[in-house]
């Protein structure tokens, strides 16, 4: 991370996860772009803010905040003044929006209401767990226990849409087609509504395979990357979807939020 690198300050008197998802939501929408983020959770004193402004100030960076207690909000905005530091209200605008259009009645000015340790939290939590220790196929066994499982050659986005998948409560198993291994039996009994087929263009899987191995310091013109053994690999992948009877997602060009978007709205 360079120097000149952005520094973003997450601030919040609960772990911070709110404000953190919306800095990232922003930086991916900025290629190539080195941020340095620092996340400051439980802040629940004057002298922590002041304390994390002035590490702010120093970098010239800005600080996003998610801060319900009235005395803690009041402090940020005079350090930011104090010290010429962009701050921004993560919760506060939409708590005004709420009192203003709909009750009228002031929030709770709970720390951390967000995430309180309910059945959809521990429900999801679950999930986390399970897919991650599912992935790239490890535990055949857990496919019977999966809500869904992902299929897809190499570089079709499983893990990551795995775990975005595994953050809306659901179990996911993601399943890695090669050519050259048969389908486990474990696979071909699940019911075809648990399985979900990846599928991308050939081309712009010879792009991503040639950019990996860029990326970790290897020549690329290996069979990995070669157009033909792609075209071989998708095709044994979408008669294996055609047996299966399956879902069937084009990724090309797709977010890996409008892909878990599809699948979700399919179940």
């Amino acid at each position: 991370m360079g120097q000149d690198a952005p520094f973003i300050t997450i601030c919040s008197d609960s772990v911070g996860d709110t404000a953190e998802a919306v800095v990232q939501a922003v930086i991916h929408q900025f290629e190539h772009r080195d941020v340095s983020i620092k996340r400051y959770g439980n802040v629940r004193h004057e002298d922590e803010l002041r304390r994390l402004m002035e590490e702010a100030a120093e970098h010239k960076g800005f600080v996003a905040y998610t801060l319900v207690q009235p005395e803690l909000r009041e402090t940020i905005r005079e350090e930011a003044v104090r010290l010429d530091v962009r701050i921004v209200d993560i919760m506060g605008p939409m708590m005004q929006a709420f009192i203003d259009t709909f009750s009228g009645a002031p929030p709770t000015r709970r720390p951390g209401v967000l995430r309180r340790m309910d059945e959809n939290y521990f429900r999801r939590m679950e999930a986390i767990e399970f897919t991650v220790a599912s992935d790239d196929g490890r535990d055949l066994g857990a496919m019977l226990e999966a809500d869904l499982v992902l299929m897809g050659i190499s570089r079709t986005s499983k893990t990551p849409l795995g775990i975005f998948l595994a953050h809306r409560g659901r179990k996911v198993v993601n399943y890695p087609v090669v050519p050259e291994i048969a389908p486990p039996q474990q696979l071909l009994a699940l019911p075809r509504e648990r399985l979900v087929g990846l599928t991308i263009a050939p081309e712009a899987m010879l792009k991503i395979r040639s950019e990996r191995l860029k990326s970790m310091g290897l020549p690329v013109g290996s069979q990995y990357d070669s157009l033909e053994r792609i075209k071989e690999e998708l095709e044994y992948a979408e008669a294996l979807y055609a047996r299966l009877g399956c879902l069937v997602v084009d990724i090309t060009d797709k977010a890996i939020e409008e892909t878990a978007s599809l699948i979700l709205g399919h179940l």
